[in-house]
């Protein structure tokens, strides 16, 4: 087992749930750090918490000795601890992770001489997130030097934790199934033992994989079923429609993981069939409007929808089923998402003639005339 201390970044449910599980069954001494004042005051006060898992080989996890810092109000106290810890983790969404790597900066700068590399890991659902946070640390303390104080490692991490019933305080409902893949080099004379996590020499095929089928499916699913009206994500794989759309989408996506990476059809139709059942799951009760949430990061560039879709274009495709998917985010509405929100506000910017449809699709998606995926986005967008 593991000794020493974990300082994770995110104490929702993904954090507890998840990561915050993974790393306390390993043997760290888990913190939590987190914005969330009245959170953190409950862990602390209860020190303990469970996850109670559902579905197929599900057992309940007992998490204790657990502690919490708020890191708006103790920054101190955070330094401290990321300057004598093992390993920090986060789990905040790839977008708050410019706000977290000025205190694991200064974390690592107050790390003593003989102190071993800090290990850091975003688990976040985006492609080589940790070097997105690794260039954020930098970017705050450019002064820091990371080498031989902090190795960076990517991770690919594969979990459901739908939104929470009301009243359970700390504990977490997750579904049975998780998976968190570590890439490993990065880590070479690093002391690292985690039995939860999978460690690989080459990440990038596992980040497309689960990126490319899982969230791409289950973003698929919110959409198509919130236009079907439907509320939650069992609901909406259940109509004949949705789901052969996001089987139509992830047989796209299947098809340029089987030619890109080398992986089995067989392995990858096996893969996809796992995770249609996950969705199906009647005892996580997650909803269209929070799998569908923050729309405009998801029709982002190098993210679950626009990324495969401009790889099967450039390689000649033609990604029709994807194409309708990211008609369906377009058309998502949320009053109480500011992204979608932002999003119907844009489009009316359209609609009135004050953007143009081509501004949008370069702006939101990242997709610039001449690439052969332009001109079908401009299309939805006109529709």
């Amino acid at each position: 087992m593991t000794t020493g201390t974990a300082v994770h970044f995110g104490a929702g449910n993904i954090g507890r749930g998840f990561v915050g599980l993974l790393l306390h069954e390993a043997g760290f001494r888990l913190v939590f750090a987190d914005v969330a004042s009245e959170l953190i005051a409950s862990i602390n006060a209860a020190g303990a918490y469970r996850v109670l898992e559902v579905g197929p080989g599900a057992r309940d996890h007992d998490v204790s000795g657990v502690s919490g810092i708020d890191s708006g109000a103790d920054a101190e106290a955070l330094f401290d601890e990321i300057s004598r810890a093992t390993v920090v983790t986060t789990a905040v969404g790839p977008n708050i992770l410019r706000f977290v790597a000025p205190a694991i900066a200064e974390g690592i700068a107050r790390r003593a001489e003989s102190a071993p590399p800090l290990v850091v890991m975003a688990c976040e659902n985006a492609i080589n997130a940790t070097d997105r946070l690794r260039e954020e640390i930098v970017a705050a303390r450019p002064d820091v030097a990371l080498d031989g104080r902090a190795v960076f490692a990517n991770t690919a991490v594969d979990r459901i934790v739908p939104g929470q019933p009301e009243g359970q305080g700390l504990d977490v409902t997750v579904e049975a199934y998780c998976e968190w893949v570590i890439e490993q080099p990065p880590l070479a004379g690093a002391d690292l033992d985690i039995p939860g996590a999978t460690f690989v020499d080459e990440l990038g095929p596992y980040i497309e994989r689960k990126l490319f089928t899982v969230n791409t499916g289950h973003a698929t699913i919110a959409y198509h079923g919130a236009q079907a009206g439907a509320e939650t994500i069992a609901e909406a794989i259940a109509l004949p429609a949705v789901e052969a759309e996001v089987r139509a989408v992830l047989g796209e996506t299947a098809a340029l993981l089987v030619a890109k990476h080398g992986i089995d059809a067989e392995v990858q139709a096996a893969y996809v069939d796992k995770n249609v059942v996950r969705f199906t799951n009647p005892h996580l009760p997650d909803t269209v409007l929070r799998v569908g949430r923050e729309p405009l990061r998801k029709l982002s560039r190098h993210e679950r929808f626009i990324g495969p879709a401009a790889e099967i274009a450039e390689n000649g495709g033609e990604p029709a089923a994807l194409v309708r998917a990211i008609g369906a985010a377009l058309a998502f509405r949320s009053d109480d998402d500011p992204q979608a929100v932002e999003l119907a506000q844009r489009l009316d910017a359209v609609r009135a003639g004050s953007e143009t449809p081509e501004a949008f699709v370069e702006s939101v998606t990242g997709i610039g005339d001449g690439h052969p995926l332009f001109a079908a986005l401009v299309a939805l967008v006109r529709a």
